[in-house]
C-alpha cells in the first residue's frame, strides 16, 4: 500500500465538532502540519470529511 501526506491547510474554527475530531484523529492540530498515514479506507473516509480543510499527496 502506498502512504498519503495530509496537510492541514485551514483553521477548524467555524467548523463542524465531528470536522475538528477527524482532523485531531488524524494528528494535525495547526495550520500547515503534516502528518503521513497509510492508504486505508479508514483513512480515506476521514480525509474525505474534511477535504476543504486538507491537502493530500501521494508520497512512497
Amino acid at each position: 500500500m502506498s502512504n498519503l501526506k495530509i496537510t492541514q491547510i485551514k483553521s477548524v474554527i467555524s467548523e463542524k465538532q465531528n470536522q475538528r475530531d477527524t482532523l485531531r484523529t488524524l494528528g494535525l492540530k495547526k495550520i500547515g502540519q503534516s502528518v503521513v498515514r497509510e492508504d486505508r479506507p479508514e483513512v480515506l473516509g476521514m480525509i474525505r470529511t474534511v477535504a476543504h480543510l486538507v491537502t493530500v499527496e501521494e508520497v512512497d
